[in-house]
């Protein structure tokens, strides 16, 4: 198990650095110069071609563009992201905090999506072609189909204006998080529940639940059997759902105010603060291709056989 461990992580350092490049590339493509964006959010009132240069020395922009993306890599080693063009505070004292308030949100999510997700695929398959199973897809469809925005929306009047029940920005409390984290759910559960159906549907079909039946097993100990069995498959599932979901914060904690690295990065893109957005990029990445190795390395210890396919 150590070798196949030390082989999946061997295989996403390659990745990670492509994955820096594009970051770091990303500033360069851009149409405004990074030096006059310094220079307007110090409010320079005349911007003169010496200034610009004077600014692009000061931060390393004349330099040959490998060597400026060699110490800017070595530099986020060391959790030093570089200075924020607009505030001119370290960015990693910016992102830091608002990382970890997403990942707070994020965290409450991803439960309740796989809770959710597991009683609703259970039921729909013990249930399945009935009523039921019916009326859950069909509620799953509309749901998810539905903006974020717009579900947001409609749960801000209802439960915070209408009713008085919760706020509808910040994160002061516990109560902060049940409106956002719900409309998370709501837009991923009904994704999600869709792999666990169909992976214990193909599990009743088995000859292990035949010959369950047969000896006269109850009912709730074969669902729990057909379960067990049906999230191997769906364990992957899952632990990609967690970054997507911190990817897909964006819109949520803008239309929540919740002050995280997705409120941060709108703000970052409004103000044209580069080294903020390559911050950004690098961090939920990153944390695409981890929870990608750790959904592969749980995968192998409940089923071994994955191990040699590496």
């Amino acid at each position: 198990m150590f070798h196949f461990v030390l082989k999946r992580l061997l295989v996403s350092i390659p990745l990670l650095f492509v994955i820096s490049f594009i970051s770091f590339a990303l500033m360069n493509l851009s149409p405004m110069d990074p030096a006059k964006v310094v220079l307007q959010s110090q409010g320079v009132p005349v911007i003169t071609e010496e200034l610009l240069d004077q600014t692009r020395e000061e931060l390393g922009m004349d330099r040959f563009f490998l060597l400026q993306y060699a110490d800017w890599l070595w530099s986020c080693l060391q959790l030093d992201f570089g200075t924020s063009y607009v505030t001119g505070q370290p960015v990693w004292s910016l992102l830091g905090p608002a990382f970890l308030n997403t990942l707070k949100l994020t965290a409450v999510s991803s439960i309740m999506v796989i809770f959710i997700s597991i009683i609703l695929g259970v039921i729909c398959a013990v249930k399945e072609g009935k009523a039921v199973d019916h009326a859950v897809r069909g509620s799953a469809f509309f749901l998810t189909a539905m903006p974020s925005y717009l579900l947001a929306s409609l749960m801000i009047w209802y439960f915070s204006v209408k009713l008085d029940l919760f706020p509808t920005n910040g994160m002061d409390s516990y109560e902060s998080y049940i409106l956002p984290a719900s409309v998370i759910t709501i837009s991923y559960a009904g994704i999600y529940f869709r792999v666990v159906r169909s992976s214990m549907i193909s599990n009743l079909q088995k000859d292990y639940v035949l010959y369950g039946r047969a000896c006269g097993l109850k009912e709730r100990k074969i669902t729990m059997r057909i379960l067990r069995n049906s999230l191997q498959v769906a364990i992957s599932v899952f632990c990609m759902a967690i970054p997507i979901i911190l990817g897909s914060t964006v819109v949520i904690e803008n239309v929540f105010a919740w002050p995280g690295v997705g409120t941060l990065s709108v703000e970052s893109i409004v103000s044209r603060d580069f080294p903020i957005l390559q911050a950004y990029v690098l961090v939920v990445a990153g944390a695409f291709v981890v929870f990608n190795a750790l959904s592969d390395i749980v995968n192998a210890l409940i089923n071994p056989r994955m191990r040699n396919d590496l």
